[in-house]
């Protein structure tokens, strides 16, 4: 079994800890660092070379966006997995532009995450349900 590393970047220390604990959990799951911003978040994943980075958007100083475009340009191989409260389409379409692989709201599901993460870890993709018609209505359009 492959243990899978993954690094947390969300500027509240409460919401890194509970994720962090529910993968604690499994077995090829680990939590290899944690950032409480998008610079800290470019720095972790530098020095920990992470196969996955959940990363929120809103954290002051450089928000997630910009800290997952610094990394996907300089870390092609690490994939992205934004974990945020926004349902804004604007940061939807901009995260997949930039090149994350999945989109999920904060109220996902525990189990659900973990599925995420090694989904995305095998080369899958996944977007929040509730985001998924948003970006059929924008090819669409």
């Amino acid at each position: 079994m492959h243990t899978i590393r993954v690094l947390l970047a969300d500027d509240h220390g409460l919401f890194r800890k509970g994720v962090a604990a529910v993968l604690a959990d499994q077995p090829d799951l680990e939590v290899v660092g944690e950032a409480s911003d998008g610079l800290q978040a470019v720095a972790k994943a530098r020095e920990t070379n992470p196969h996955v980075v959940l990363m929120d958007i809103a954290m002051p100083g450089m928000d997630g966006l910009e800290a997952t475009r610094r990394i996907t340009a300089e870390l092609p191989q690490v994939k992205i997995l934004i974990l945020t409260i926004s349902e804004g389409e604007q940061n939807l379409f901009e995260s997949i532009k930039i090149g994350a692989q999945g989109y999920l709201l904060k109220n996902v599901d525990p189990k659900a995450l973990v599925e995420t993460v090694r989904s995305i870890f095998r080369g899958g993709a996944s977007i929040s349900r509730t985001m998924a018609p948003k970006i059929l209505a924008e090819f669409a359009r």
